[in-house]
């Protein structure tokens, strides 16, 4: 049952070489009967964490630890940048072969990869659950919401198109038509190693692009099997791997993606929102380090005013769980309240009107995602409109998270701009002409100009 093989654990840290060598010593869960599924997923003690249509990497070995107990998962070697050099010009040159393929046939292909990654869903999930830290369902939860971008996709790749418009000149064609912008590059966050890739990859190989993928640091392995899926498909169509390459590295790699003038688009993810729930069923912390940030967070909280009324502890287990914690009496405006500390805090807020209370929720940097629980339907509609909710996803009676893909997906101010899988972000992964053919014997010009 993957069920009870995947425990909620995490982390995947840069380890010395001599404690990459003591963790050898101690053994790795890979190795353990209880995780032999892992190797399902090609997975083994040594992976190599470069793709670009052949497998390698000889940088510096990354350990992937599972937070339930802090042990070695497996050892992956990052791509060097003379590797992430040669991926990129690879990927180019794929570019030329995928962007001649019809739009439907790529869409063939993406059917393909969502049909490899149903049969692997469940051990898929449970790698995710291992190695990331959230619970079992959730991480099947990621790899169905790439299964379902793909299925969008395939739809998309019938569909994908811009309008013919009047021309006020006689015997004119006015039309737009998009292209693709040719490289994606996707540098993703641990809090969802494989969804926010799928809904890019999906999307943006669609579209006719390909894809460089740079994943955390801390969930290296989840980036291998993936790409592991994709370039099966790839392969065994005869198509080349580097139309969906990969690169695993540290901030090395995210800054070249970052100033290369050959990545024509970059998505990078941050973690934003600061929108938080409190849940009966969770993971642990995702790295020590949060567990230290959390503690912290309390401690600022209550020299800021606040009182814990729930939780505030690190949980005497072991691993990197931390108990919900529920902190009330801060002003609205206390510095606490608007960082973003990505752990399970909860600052209830008394306010007084409408008005206070949507201006409370504005007044934070993030702008990711907010909800509002009300029966006033008024009030529903005030909160989407204008002087309401100033976040990419405005929710009324369900929580902040949980964002279907048939609807963009972004947020507003510090979060970032631009938008992701659903509605009409396919135009974010191409350009747009307007193009006007004259079919015509004359040559007017538009405005009715004449030269006498």
């Amino acid at each position: 049952n993957l069920t009870e093989q995947a425990p909620q654990c995490v982390h995947g840290a840069i380890q010395s070489e001599w404690s990459t060598h003591s963790a050898a010593m101690s053994g790795l869960l890979i190795n353990q009967p209880k995780y032999a599924w892992l190797k399902e997923l090609g997975l083994s003690e040594d992976n190599p964490g470069m793709y670009n249509g052949k497998w390698g990497g000889s940088g510096e070995v990354v350990t992937s630890y599972c937070p339930a107990n802090n042990e070695p998962i497996a050892r992956v070697t990052q791509a060097t940048m003379a590797e992430y050099e040669e991926t990129v010009q690879k990927t180019k040159e794929a570019w030329k072969i995928w962007a001649d393929i019809p739009a439907p046939k790529r869409g063939e292909i993406v059917r393909q990869i969502g049909d490899a990654l149903r049969k692997k869903i469940q051990v898929l999930g449970s790698l995710v659950s291992l190695e990331m830290g959230k619970i079992y369902v959730e991480g099947v939860g990621e790899v169905q919401e790439y299964v379902d971008v793909c299925d969008y996709a395939v739809g998309l790749s019938r569909m994908i198109g811009g309008p013919i418009l009047p021309s006020e000149r006689p015997g004119h064609a006015l039309i737009e038509q998009w292209n693709p912008v040719g490289l994606v590059g996707i540098i993703t966050a641990f809090n969802f190693p494989v969804a926010v890739y799928g809904w890019n990859n999906a999307i943006a190989l669609t579209c006719g692009n390909v894809c460089l993928w740079k994943g955390a640091p801390t969930t290296p392995l989840t980036s291998v099997a993936v790409t592991k899926i994709v370039a099966e498909v790839l392969e065994q169509n005869n198509l080349p791997g580097a139309i969906c390459s990969m690169t695993c590295g540290g901030a090395d790699i995210g800054t070249a993606m970052a100033k290369d003038e050959r990545v024509d688009l970059l998505s990078f993810t941050e973690l934003g929102g600061n929108n938080a729930i409190i849940v009966t069923l969770y993971g642990p912390l995702h790295t020590k380090q949060a567990v230290e940030q959390y503690l912290a967070a309390v401690e600022q909280a209550k020299q800021q005013g606040g009182t814990v009324i729930c939780g505030g502890k690190v949980m005497d287990r072991p691993g990197n769980y931390v108990e919900p914690t529920i902190i009330t009496g801060l002003a609205h405006d206390a510095p606490i309240v608007h960082t973003e500390t990505f752990v399970p805090i909860l600052y209830v807020l008394k306010f007084k009107t409408e008005e206070e209370a949507f201006a409370w929720n504005n007044e934070v940097q993030q702008g990711l995602s907010s909800s509002i629980f009300t029966k006033d339907m008024g009030r529903v509609f005030r909160w989407l409109g204008p002087k309401g909710s100033d976040c990419g996803i405005v929710n009324v009676n369900i929580p902040t998270s949980g964002a279907e893909i048939g609807g963009a997906f972004g947020g507003e101010k510090h979060t970032g701009g631009g938008r992701e899988s659903g509605s009409d972000s396919w135009k974010q992964y191409m350009r747009r002409s307007t193009c006007t053919i004259n079919y015509s014997k004359d040559l007017p010009l538009a405005q009715g100009i004449k030269f006498e």
